[in-house]
């Protein structure tokens, strides 16, 4: 928590003035009984009508004084709260940024999106009390004591006794609120989890009737976080009817004894009822205090797992001095004994991977399912760093190079066609954004998608709704070939990025990619053979190793693997 609260570094004025505005409303708040104790004991004792209008006046004048002090302080210390929590975000979100995909793995995308909202919301809570509550509080608490015992001191040993009874009650019933408020935080992470896959997953959903069964998983998770929310609410709503409960006693008390005090001569009745209004304030003081002892654990709790997320360093990182500047434009593509071991996995992805992909041929990648074909994609853009061996660009090593250089050379289309809300011309400008109409219409025309682009109502000003559900799977994929092409990258990576097309548009499509990727080197990812059998090399892998390298010719005379791929797809004409 407090490192968190070091970022209020650029509001150190403001909170300044909140402090300072506080200060002055609790020292109306204490002058104020001071001065209706003169009232009662001298004006209306006395019947002088001109010192009551005198120092009624100035109460007024004090209070006003506390109230504007008190707006200002609302206003500035929301004003600083809402300005920490907007930094806060930023800082989390450009983090989470830098993450490799295993720190995504570790921490989970629910429990990322909780942390950004709900966790910050609850630290910028908690920091717009603090700047009122706990300047407020402990002066209140203190000022109100020492001026109970200048009204009386017999009076006032009341008080010094109830405060800390009243502080033992806060300790107790805290205590069993804190581990509570750790565990919502995570029941929110899993009911957030279940929530963003039903969302995701409607169709799959739907289409297998699973609508009873998923909304059964909802309940339970929202069950479970009702129950424990229920279980430390009833817990901490017991805190101030206990409080309130000693209050009412402690002031019946006051007025017996403090009668009995008037009775004796040795107190006047305005005293007591500034006395009365001094306790009061001792006591909502105290109370204050306790709502901040409610709301600081789950804040704690929250700023733990922001901390988490901002101290968690990412696997991947730029080197101190990169290298990059050393590596041509159109540099060859090479694996030097490249192995990769998922994280927590017994056994390699990857093992001994060597070849070399040159800049203006093909080189296409084919294996079974689970053979590392993505995994291998996946290396070369840094997702994840090899675990042995080498990935070089023109002879040097991509981790010699800032990610941001290495990827600036990349045009990846990945195997799960992505599209963001927008138009058709905004997505395939996420390749390039400055990118002319004319390069956004020439990429649209040799991904094949000019075409129903066109026949849209608004054309390329035509929106893509969220998650692109709004365009057929094939519509997809050829946005995002498009997106990759503006670009005009120096690596093109296909990772299985024609499944979805017809055999037709297939081929159209590779036959215009290979005139516009002439000087560029092309890896193409590839369950069907008619994608991959043009290529100027056909990589063969087998449970992460490289089972055979050549043309679609020489593989079929060389290779178990691939004539068996050959074989479940096409017929004894189409092979010869």
């Amino acid at each position: 928590m407090i490192k968190l609260l070091r970022m209020l570094k650029p509001y150190r004025l403001l909170v300044s003035f909140v402090l300072l505005f506080v200060l002055l409303q609790s020292l109306s708040d204490l002058y104020l009984p001071t001065l209706l104790a003169d009232i009662v004991d001298k004006g209306v004792v006395a019947g002088d009508n001109p010192y009551i209008w005198r120092i009624g006046g100035f109460m007024l004048l004090i209070a006003l004084a506390g109230g504007i002090c008190s707006i200002g302080a609302s206003f500035l210390s929301a004003k600083s709260a809402g300005g920490f929590g907007r930094d806060l975000r930023s800082r989390v979100f450009a983090h989470v940024e830098k993450y490799s995909l295993h720190e995504f793995d570790q921490i989970g995308t629910a429990s990322l999106i909780t942390r950004t909202t709900n966790d910050i919301t609850q630290v910028q809570q908690v920091l717009m009390m603090m700047m009122r509550v706990m300047v407020m509080a402990p002066m209140m608490c203190f000022g109100g004591i020492v001026m109970a015992l200048y009204k009386d001191a017999h009076l006032s040993l009341v008080i010094i006794a109830i405060v800390p009874l009243l502080a033992l009650i806060i300790f107790l019933i805290v205590s069993r609120g804190v581990p509570l408020f750790k565990v919502m935080q995570v029941k929110i992470d899993k009911l957030n989890l279940v929530l963003r896959e039903n969302l995701t997953g409607i169709r799959v959903i739907r289409s297998f009737n699973r609508t009873k069964h998923e909304q059964g998983r909802f309940n339970d998770a929202n069950l479970d976080l009702t129950d424990t929310a229920i279980k430390v609410n009833r817990i901490m709503a017991s805190l101030m009817p206990i409080m309130m409960l000693v209050l009412n006693f402690a002031s019946l008390f006051i007025v017996w004894y403090g009668g009995l005090r008037i009775d004796g001569g040795n107190m006047e009745v305005g005293d007591l009822m500034a006395f009365i209004q001094y306790a009061w304030q001792i006591m909502f003081a105290l109370i204050f205090a306790s709502m901040m002892f409610v709301m600081i654990p789950r804040a704690s709790a929250s700023a733990t797992r922001i901390n988490d997320v901002l101290n968690t360093v990412p696997d991947i990182y730029d080197p101190a001095r990169a290298s990059a500047g050393r590596a041509s434009a159109k540099a060859e593509l090479a694996f030097n004994d490249v192995s990769f071991h998922y994280p927590g996995a017994e056994m390699p992805a990857l093992s001994g991977i060597s070849f070399t992909a040159g800049a203006g041929e093909v080189t296409a990648i084919i294996g079974g399912t689970g053979s590392g074909k993505s995994t291998l994609i996946n290396l070369i853009p840094r997702f994840y760093d090899v675990s042995g061996g080498s990935i070089t660009i023109g002879g040097t090593d991509i981790r010699e190079m800032t990610q941001e250089e290495l990827r600036s050379r990349i045009g990846l289309v990945p195997q799960k066609a992505v599209l963001f809300t927008g138009t058709i011309a905004d997505n395939i400008r996420f390749g390039k954004s400055d990118a002319s109409d004319e390069e956004v219409r020439h990429a649209a025309v040799v991904a094949q998608a000019y075409d129903f682009v066109t026949e849209m109502k608004d054309g390329f000003d035509s929106p893509i709704a969220q998650g692109g559900t709004n365009v057929s799977g094939g519509q997809k994929q050829r946005l995002s070939i498009a997106r990759a092409l503006v670009r005009k990258p120096s690596i093109y990576l296909f990772d299985d990025s024609f499944s979805a097309l017809d055999f037709k548009t297939d081929a159209k499509l590779r036959a215009a990619l290979r005139s516009e990727t002439t000087d560029a080197t092309v890896l193409i990812v590839a369950q069907r053979v008619s994608t991959v059998m043009d290529a100027d090399r056909i990589i063969v892998l087998d449970d992460g190793q490289v089972s055979a390298i050549g043309t679609h010719r020489e593989l079929l005379q060389s290779s178990t693997v691939y004539r068996e791929i050959v074989t479940s797809q096409l017929s004894e004409e189409e092979i010869a």
